[in-house]
């Protein structure tokens, strides 16, 4: 069961805006049998900021995002969203599992978008990007077409609205899940590994759309990359893990110039070269 017990000693971020935190992670734990991924993990990401985590493969990142859209579920510990009980809530004198109506609720202000795009193939680009907002959140088709449309301009693909995605290179159809995870007016924003299975050569334009999304919005975005000069032009913080656990946290000019972990500096010179 979840340890109610937390203190601001035990958060490796601290949230020094004063706000309640967009995420809160509490001696969260995950296993996957006898192995055990994330161990007692404490931070906190405070509202509108961006955070990038990094670190070797294994080391937990992408099950973090993966807890919080609930495609995993807690092996312990608490989620909290923007304060709000999203796993377990304390009821009398137990600990319990948060309702699935609520839960959704918290949910649907997240969004996420995946390595492998994860498009409905048989659906339009433009149905593919109205199909949540008008059957989760309600909205009229007409609203969620005019919302489509602007977002398609935003991620520069306005004139493949009518095609299917499977018509679509990967960079295309990456911008599209963007602009898909966008309309869903989420205040929190999940990135997986989000140029990892795209050619090289595109990838910079897939960069520059998440640049500019991080520059004009106040979206919370929580990242994993390996690209590390994007991760050091649009973070607030950097988090280094390994074997699930923050080993250190420092802004982007600290991190990727003065490192003082012997694990970041190892894994640093290993991505980087030199």
């Amino acid at each position: 069961m979840p340890d109610p017990t937390h203190s601001a000693e035990s958060q490796t971020m601290t949230n020094t805006s004063g706000d309640v935190p967009a995420i809160e992670f509490r001696d969260v734990t995950k296993r996957f049998g006898d192995n055990v991924v994330l161990d007692g993990l404490n931070f906190s990401v405070p509202q509108g900021q961006r955070i990038t985590l990094i670190g070797p493969s294994g080391s937990g990142k992408t099950t973090i995002l993966r807890l919080l859209m609930t495609l995993e579920e807690l092996s312990g510990g608490l989620i909290l969203i923007d304060g709000d009980p999203y796993t377990h809530e304390y009821k009398g004198e137990k600990w319990v599992a948060v309702p699935e109506k609520r839960r959704r609720v918290v949910r649907n202000r997240v969004g996420m978008v995946f390595q492998q795009f994860n498009l409905f193939p048989n659906m339009t680009v433009l149905e593919n990007i109205i199909e949540s907002p008008v059957h989760v959140l309600g909205k009229s088709k007409a609203e969620a077409i005019a919302d489509a449309e602007r977002l398609l301009e935003k991620v520069g693909m306005s004139e493949k609205r009518d095609f299917n995605t499977n018509q679509l290179s990967g960079g295309q159809q990456q911008r599209v899940a963007i602009a898909r995870a966008l309309a869903m007016d989420p205040e929190i924003l999940l990135l997986d590994e989000v140029t990892s299975a795209l050619d090289p050569e595109i990838v910079a334009d897939v960069l520059d759309v998440l640049r500019e999304i991080a520059e004009t919005t106040d979206i919370t975005m929580l990242l994993v990359t390996h690209e590390m000069q994007f991760a050091r032009e649009v973070s607030d913080r950097v988090l280094m893990f390994d074997k699930g656990q923050i080993v250190e946290e420092a802004d982007p000019e600290t991190m990727f110039t003065n490192p003082s972990h012997e694990r970041t500096k190892e894994f640093l010179k290993a991505v980087l070269g030199g």
